[in-house]
């Protein structure tokens, strides 16, 4: 194996040969055995170990062995110990989620500070079968059945053209020890349970399955790359405008394809949508239906297709309450950016930042909040009142924009639709003796 893992490197990474290395190693027998390759290849690398506190003194042992086994390979070896259970509870993930997410977010960081080229991880060709076909049995577009990349951003896998029994047989061979993870065991694992159960039975149909798959695989990423290419073409023409809150697709596009549908999933697959059906509805939708995710939503709006999150970070901080000490302070930080109110001498004309209002007719505290049903205003240079969703329909907003519109009020009455028109009851008028500008900066 090591002459075939010298010309795989060779071929598939030869940049490894000149770069700064930092391996994962968990203590199992394939990151072991892909520390003792790189050791043999003379590459310049370190260990790094996560003690997820998961196995209770099983943990720690393993943490153990890889410092001794850095001290044989005579490589510097980093150490992180990890509350996994209190992070899973904490951000509502499952265990195997939580480490995966702590893994790689340490990796990342470990990769910044001690600028390590390379990131190693030790997956080989039974995890690219075990990946496929999990995510086969879930569900799921071609680049869920690609498998894992050889290489992604910083992040290598030079075993993946190897198999488990390559490896084992390798340490075998050359008297190397690992630790077995005695959760690797268990059938409570959908990927212990296919390994365990499943895949043996596929070897049995198919003892070359391993290549089978691995030719497949490829296969599929050939597929990919083309689907990727038309669907980066594709939204070239499709999106309308994009900004921090939305992007808009023109409902046209989609249409002109001979299948809309697998646009559609194509386009908003990574937005955790699963209502395909409903999604493709929208194209035919009356304005206002909407498709939501748990993360995003999909709103028809006239011609277009708007995505947006759910939850704007706007609405966390919904009711700003602008005390008389504060307005006359005049500098005043908000969701929607600081309100700066100045009294000043002579009136010019109001802008969408900036309005001129009789400071007298004023009563604080002032308020700033999301628009509300209901909400009425008399628009400046208008006859009467109107109410505020009216006005804003009228000004063609989207959904996303109605949703986080903003009003400023006083003792109720709104004074100012910020961002869009003052109201009228407010304006500098001849009996005016003291003019407040109030921008958005």
């Amino acid at each position: 194996m090591l002459n075939a893992f010298n010309s795989h490197i060779k071929e598939r990474f030869p940049f490894l040969k000149i770069s700064k290395i930092v391996i994962a190693i968990s203590g199992g027998v394939d990151s072991v055995v892909l520390a003792h390759l790189c050791k043999e290849l003379e590459l310049n690398f370190s260990l790094a170990h996560c003690n997820f506190n998961l196995r209770g003194e099983e943990s720690n042992l393993d943490e153990e062995f890889v410092l001794e086994l850095a001290e044989q390979l005579n490589v510097e070896v980093f150490i992180q110990n990890f509350d996994t259970e209190a992070y899973a509870k904490l951000n509502k993930l499952s265990i195997q989620m939580a480490a995966r997410e702590l893994r790689y977010n340490w990796f990342e960081d470990l990769a910044k500070q001690l600028q390590f080229d390379y990131i190693l991880t030790a997956h080989h060709a039974d995890d690219n079968l075990e990946t496929f076909l999990i995510n086969f049995t879930r569900g799921t577009g071609i680049n869920g059945l690609t498998g894992i990349p050889e290489i992604n951003d910083n992040v290598a896998r030079p075993l993946l053209r190897f198999s488990r029994n390559d490896i084992e047989a390798y340490a075998n061979e050359n008297d190397i020890t690992w630790r077995e993870d005695s959760s690797n065991s268990s059938r409570k694992y959908l990927r212990n349970k296919l390994r365990h159960e499943i895949v043996p039975i596929l070897k049995e149909i198919n003892p070359q399955l391993l290549d089978s798959v691995q030719s497949t695989l490829s296969n599929l990423q050939d597929t990919a790359a083309i689907v990727n290419t038309s669907v980066k073409d594709f939204l070239k023409n499709a999106i309308v405008k994009e900004d921090e809150a939305s992007v808009m697709y023109a409902v046209s596009e989609f249409k002109t394809q001979a299948n809309p549908k697998a646009f559609l999933f194509e386009v908003f697959k990574d937005y955790g949508f699963t209502a395909w059906n409903d999604v493709a509805n929208l194209l035919d939708a009356e304005t206002g239906k909407y498709v939501k995710s748990n993360t995003h939503c999909l709103t028809k709006h006239r011609e277009f297709l708007i995505l947006s999150e759910c939850h704007s970070e706007l609405v966390s901080e919904s009711n700003i309450i602008l005390s008389e000490i504060e307005v006359e302070d005049g500098n005043v930080e908000t969701p929607l950016g600081v309100l700066l109110f100045d009294e000043v001498d002579a009136l010019n004309d109001n802008s969408d930042t900036t309005i001129y209002v009789d400071a007298k007719k004023l009563e604080c505290p002032l308020e700033l909040r999301l628009c509300q049903a209901g909400d009425v205003f008399y628009p400046l240079g208008m006859k009467g009142k109107k109410k505020v969703s009216k006005y804003l329909k009228d000004e063609k907003l989207t959904p996303v924009e109605k949703e986080n519109s903003w009003v400023l009020t006083s003792n109720n009455k709104v004074v100012w639709v910020v961002g869009r028109r003052a109201d009228d009851r407010f304006k500098v008028t001849d009996q005016t003796n003291k003019i407040l500008k109030i921008e958005l900066g």
